[in-house]
């Protein structure tokens, strides 16, 4: 079987999880570095999110550099389907996360009152995009690895 570039097991999955997992941390430096985020909801939804998505990110980093490691790609139809299950659900947290954030910080910016003094605003907006970029990588994830899924099944 020919190697898909994105599938579990592959240097281009290690690749898209160190992405993943390089936007989740930034994201969360982003929001949790000298700023109060407590008072909205959709900022801790953010940060909660992305936690799940660095620490989902990073296991899979290991399981793949493993797999690059010893020249053997997983390739157990269940696993995959748990990953691309597990993809699929963080992807669209990740997406719900960021939008909402991004939303929120949009608002803020425009109510023209003082709850955002200086690059409070701009900072929140910075962790919604790298959120964004996070999302966007997750679901690349996902759907390369549902490709592979087809295939796994005799």
């Amino acid at each position: 079987m020919d190697e898909l570039p994105g599938a579990l097991g592959s240097s281009g999955s290690l690749a898209l999880r160190l992405g993943q997992a390089i936007f989740s941390v930034a994201s969360l430096l982003f929001m949790c570095f000298d700023i109060p985020f407590y008072s909205y909801t959709a900022f801790c939804f953010l940060v909660t999110v992305m936690g799940l998505l660095m620490a989902w990110s990073l296991t899979l980093a290991m399981v793949d550099a493993f797999s690059v490691l010893i020249k053997l790609p997983t390739r157990l139809p269940g696993i995959i389907s748990l990953v691309v299950l597990g993809d699929w659900v963080l992807s669209f947290l990740a997406l719900a996360a960021s939008c909402s954030a991004a939303s929120v910080a949009d608002f803020l910016i425009h109510s023209r009152s003082s709850f955002c003094e200086g690059t409070l605003c701009t900072r929140y907006q910075l962790s919604a995009t790298m959120a964004f970029l996070a999302w966007f990588l997750t679901f690349s994830s996902s759907l390369f690895n549902l490709w592979l899924l087809p295939s796994l099944n005799v």
